[in-house]
């Protein structure tokens, strides 16, 4: 009798806990600004985000305006930044994890909650990043949009037909019947009549500056290339789920490739939550802007509960 106890014991893994961080389209005027007044360290990464850049992205990211923050330049950093102040906060009531992911951007972030580099490293990137996506796409002009209630399979086809109109490529796998698409304006908007006709529900335009995850991205890649080089990665403590392969990486030397490809190749972060699952995570915690992963979370897995951690009042709620 013994013996079955044991076995019973064993069948049931600690629940595992992923920590998510946002990109693009999670900011808002006055994110992390809540924090910054209340608690301390959070302040000092502001503080700091501002002395590392030498321009008041702390006044941005708190009073705008709008377009000013919404500029992918500003963007990034605004995102990134809000994202380790939160993490500050996770760090001083000790709260524990075992996996990291970040959509697009948040990856960043991702990389620096699990040690990967340091916060200043990592604010250097995802400025020049910023910068050069914002170029690309003035350089390239380009568009997205996302794609509601159409399976995969049907989205191929359309993007096959689509591409006589001009470049478009699945750009986001956010959640199933969330896909999201990018390219030239004209393959984009091609590719949306066609996937209205095959089915979708709703094809929605994207307010963004370019054609983010997809080949008109490739003016970007040299000069991130060149300032990943420039950046000296650790292995991470607790494995990243990557955004390119949807699968748990470890070793920083790992790392400079997937942030490369990572610009001009799809997002897998459905694929990337469902191996999270399957490695035993049954909690996440959204840490910084917004609320966009616990939408998406809700779309793959009901059965996974997410909070959002941007205050102090919110990370008392996590159980």
């Amino acid at each position: 009798m013994q013996h079955e106890h044991n076995e019973i014991y064993y069948i049931n893994p600690m629940s595992k806990t992923i920590l998510l961080f946002p990109g693009q389209g999670a900011q808002y005027v006055g994110m992390g600004k809540v924090l910054s007044e209340t608690f301390e360290p959070a302040k000092q990464i502001l503080k700091k985000a501002d002395e590392v850049l030498g321009y008041e992205l702390s006044k941005i990211m708190q009073e705008g305006p709008e377009e000013t923050l919404k500029s992918t330049d500003n963007t990034q950093p605004a995102l990134y930044v809000c994202s380790c102040m939160a993490m500050e906060l996770l760090k001083s009531k000790g709260i524990s994890f075992d996996y990291v992911a970040g959509h697009s951007l948040g990856e960043y972030s991702a990389i620096y909650a699990a040690g990967g580099f340091s916060f200043e490293d990592g604010l250097r990137l995802v400025r020049v990043r910023g910068e050069l996506m914002a170029q690309a796409g003035v350089l390239k002009p380009g568009a997205m949009s996302a794609v509601l209630g159409l399976s995969e399979e049907d989205l191929n086809a359309a993007l096959a037909e689509a591409q006589s109109a001009g470049v478009v490529v699945a750009a986001n796998f956010n959640s199933p019947g969330q896909i999201v698409i990018s390219g030239s304006k004209e393959g984009v908007a091609k590719a949306g009549e066609t996937a209205t006709a095959k089915g979708a529900k709703k094809v929605v335009p994207l307010p963004v500056s370019g054609a983010f995850h997809s080949p008109l991205m490739e003016y970007a890649l040299p000069g991130l290339k060149e300032a990943i080089a420039k950046t000296s990665f650790s292995d991470l403590k607790v494995p990243l789920i990557a955004n390119v392969t949807s699968q748990a990486v470890s070793k920083g030397s790992d790392l400079p490739e997937l942030l490369t490809k990572q610009l001009i190749s799809p997002v897998r972060w459905q694929q990337g939550m469902e191996t999270a699952i399957s490695l035993g995570v049954e909690r996440g915690i959204e840490v910084g802007a917004g609320k966009v992963l616990m939408g998406l979370m809700r779309g793959i897995n009901r059965n996974i509960k997410v909070y959002s951690v941007e205050t102090e009042e919110q990370i008392n709620e996590i159980k």
